[in-house]
This record gives structure tokens, sequence and C-alpha cells, in this order.
């Protein structure tokens, strides 16, 4: 974990690289630190999905609507002032990838950040980690 997952109306692929935004909001993720510098989330957990919906209703029907949703999903342990840093600095990775189409069209954008404090089972098996764990 970090796991940052977008589900969309497929009609935003024919404006927006979602490939490009979602390198874009994992590379940004990677750049935040909390206050004492250290990285805010690890190299090998963080992912960056994303799924336009098979199915969707959008609103009234009525319009050419689209719609992106963003859910960055993380443990316990970050402190309020590194949530709300991760969040301005993901929604302005999102604007700068969205703001062309929302001007073209109604495109409703939403960025949530859960913490699972109460998780009640978290099992990892990674090949991946040990690569960015290593001693320099």
């Amino acid at each position: 974990m970090p796991h940052l997952v977008l589900l969309y109306t497929p009609d935003v692929e024919r404006d927006v690289d979602i490939s490009r935004l979602c390198r874009a909001l994992a590379d940004c993720m990677l750049e935040q630190r909390d206050e004492n510098g250290r990285a805010a989330f690890p190299t090998g957990g963080t992912r960056v999905l994303a799924y336009p919906a098979a199915h969707c209703a959008v609103a009234d029907g009525k319009g050419d609507y689209g719609f992106l949703y963003a859910n960055l999903r993380m443990g316990a342990g970050r402190s309020q002032l590194v949530h709300k840093q991760v969040g301005d600095s993901l929604l302005k990775v999102l604007r700068e990838h969205l703001d062309a189409l929302l001007a073209q069209r109604p495109v409703g954008v939403t960025l949530q950040i859960d913490e699972s404090p109460g998780q009640v089972y978290d099992a990892k098996h990674s090949s991946l980690h040990p690569l960015f764990n290593k001693a320099p």
C-alpha cells in the first residue's frame, strides 16, 4: 500500500491519456515526503490502477457527461499534514491532466483518501518490495 484506484466513464479515454495520468500520479505519490523528509510511501508498494466502468449512469443522462473517481487507500500512521499535502498534490496532477476536458464538457472529478486504521487482515506476498528495500 498505498493504492490509488481510478474509476471512470469510458468516454474519458477519448480525451485523456490514462496511462500517462497513472504514471504522473504514481510519480507524484513517490515524491511525497513527511515532516522529517522521509518518503511518505514505499516505492514497491505504490500502485495506481485505472478501470473504465463497464456500465455507468451519470446525472440525468441527457448530456455528454463524464466522471473520474480517484480513491487513495493507505495504511495508518501518516499525519494530517501529510494527508493534506498528498491530496493537494494529487489533485494538482489530476487537474493538469483533466482541466482541458472539463473545459470541453461536463465531467465530475472526485478524489478521496482513505486511511485503514481498523484493518483486520493485511497480508502481503511480493517479490517487488525487495527491489527497493536494498541498503544503499
